[in-house]
């Protein structure tokens, strides 16, 4: 893939990597909020001819960030046991968020909603989710897992898939999910993005087809020099795999700096909210806090709690 070349990038102590996924996730989010449902042209319509460029005041996430937020605490509160009790805490953390008022200013889609709807009701989590569903909901949340069992990748394939299938049991928002989440791993790994899709796709082997097309069409547009038709044939991002190969585009365009990366993320078609929280979570993960606009840090909502968040993650995976 003679598009992505080899970088010499200095990696950050491992806390700093967690605080730069989850700031990363949390401003991609924000910045794509106001362009979700927006054409690009009336995005740039709206914003000029480059598009969005700054966070929006105030600069609010939505139900993607707060979702992958219960994510985290679930995990803070019994990472180290078995996936059972891990999605017993789940439930408790998307059951506490529904109809909560972040739930009623996130925008939360219908699926999440149904599924957590389940959750609440005792619906067992391999029952709960909805049947051929195959929207980004459950991709869009799960770059943690990906993160904190980094080690352990049986359990990051096991955990990924009961997080998701929850609310999103098709076999293609599987494979998008635990792709997503494994792409967190591999960059933390420190694989080159060049080994990337590889990776990804020896790892998702056998779970959906439609995901290994839509991945390794991501390597069939990475030369094209119109970066809105590459992003176009790609596609919209409202359903799993479309979302995660959008955001790994992005990240493969730039690599190398974050801000290109989720600016990149929020001027599309589409889902572009998903799309931005994807490709932020993986920049930052891979590049660090460092490399995340120390004013977009301030600016985002809850900032003080996101970085509380990422730390006692970082401590959970140290003790695992």
């Amino acid at each position: 893939m003679k598009t992505i070349p080899i970088l010499n990038i200095e990696l950050e102590p491992k806390k700093h990597r967690a605080k730069g996924m989850l700031y990363g996730l949390s401003i991609g989010d924000a910045l794509g909020k106001p362009t979700e449902f927006i054409s690009l042209k009336d995005i740039k319509d709206k914003y000029g001819k480059d598009g969005i460029q700054d966070l929006p005041a105030p600069a609010l996430y939505t139900d993607d960030t707060q979702m992958t937020l219960s994510i985290v605490k679930a995990l803070l509160d019994s990472g180290e046991k078995d996936c059972e009790l891990i999605m017993n805490s789940l439930r408790k953390e998307f059951s506490s968020w529904l109809y909560s008022d972040e739930w009623f200013a996130g925008g939360a889609g219908r699926t999440c909603t149904e599924g957590v709807k389940n959750l609440k009701k005792g619906i067992h989590w391999t029952k709960s989710g909805i049947v051929g569903s195959k929207g980004c909901g459950s991709a869009m949340r799960v770059l943690p897992v990906g993160y904190l069992y980094q080690n352990n990748p049986n359990k990051l394939r096991e955990v990924a898939h009961a997080s998701g299938i929850c609310t999103h049991n098709h076999p293609t928002a599987d494979a998008a999910c635990i792709g997503a989440a494994y792409l967190v791993k591999l960059v933390l790994d420190g694989v080159e993005p060049v080994n990337l899709i590889s990776n990804l796709l020896n790892f998702t082997e056998g779970i959906s087809k439609e995901w290994d097309e839509a991945i390794n069409k991501v390597e069939e547009c990475l030369d094209w020099s119109d970066e809105d038709k590459a992003l176009g044939y790609l596609g919209e991002g409202w359903i799993g795999e479309e979302a995660v190969a959008l955001a790994l585009y992005c990240f493969f365009k730039y690599q190398s700096d974050y801000k290109r990366v989720v600016v990149r993320a929020a001027n599309t078609n589409g889902d572009s909210d998903s799309i931005a929280c994807i490709a932020g979570g993986i920049s930052g993960a891979y590049l660090g806090l460092k490399a995340i606009p120390q004013e977009w840090i301030q600016k985002i909502d809850n900032s003080d709690y996101i970085e509380y968040l990422a730390e006692r993650l970082f401590e959970k995976k140290n003790r695992l």
